[in-house]
């Protein structure tokens, strides 16, 4: 096995937007399942609506209101299995995620564990009540989280930080991703929480 195919078996590729409120619904099995096998987990918050634009998606307030409804009793069927609580409708649903995304990919470069501070942002959208596009309120996140807030909100607005933002949507599409979460795995798409099991079969297989 080469070096790079043996970094390849052993880290999944998480693409996540930062709104998604089936991202945070996985993200505490994704941790286990990570640590369960021993295989790191990269983040990589994209920008969902150009994912959309470029392979078909359709945002949440344009679909079908049947496509709307089955949502919000696909979630709390998952609450209620998990014991998550998750709010379908949120005061602050879904606004910009630029900055959130720019701040997780500014603490990654800066060697942090961002599983944290990943959980902590969906979090405060979706249970919490809070705008996740307002800087105060990601520096009070950032600082729960035991991180440097004044940093990485200097770092975030980079340029860099926004090159890597586009390089992870354009990768993202690369890899067949159209929807958050998406876990790639050795080259396999798994779309969705709900195929977390099959992920977790294909890293022991690998093993």
């Amino acid at each position: 096995m080469t070096q790079e195919a043996g970094a390849m078996a052993k880290s999944i590729d998480c693409y996540l937007w930062m709104n998604s409120d089936w991202a945070y619904l996985g993200a505490d099995r994704l941790d286990a399942l990570a640590r369960r096998h021993g295989v790191t987990v990269r983040y990589m918050p994209v920008d969902l609506p150009a994912v959309y634009a470029r392979t078909g998606g359709i945002l949440l307030p344009l679909r079908a209101p049947e496509r709307q409804q089955y949502r919000v009793a696909e979630l709390r069927r998952w609450c209620k299995r998990l014991g998550i609580h998750v709010n379908p409708s949120p005061k602050f649903m879904c606004p910009d995620a630029t900055l959130a995304s720019h701040i997780v990919i500014a603490a990654t470069d800066r060697g942090h564990d961002v599983v944290p501070l990943c959980k902590a942002i969906l979090r405060a959208q979706w249970c919490e009540e809070k705008d996740i596009s307002d800087a105060d309120t990601l520096a009070g996140i950032v600082t729960d989280c035991g991180f440097d807030a004044p940093a990485l909100m200097r770092d975030a607005p980079t340029g860099e930080v926004a090159r890597t933002y586009a390089a992870f949507t354009d990768r993202a599409v690369a890899a067949g991703v159209f929807g958050s979460p998406s876990y790639v795995y050795r080259g396999e798409l798994f779309w969705g929480q709900d195929r977390l099991d099959f992920l977790e079969e294909a890293v022991a297989a690998a093993q």
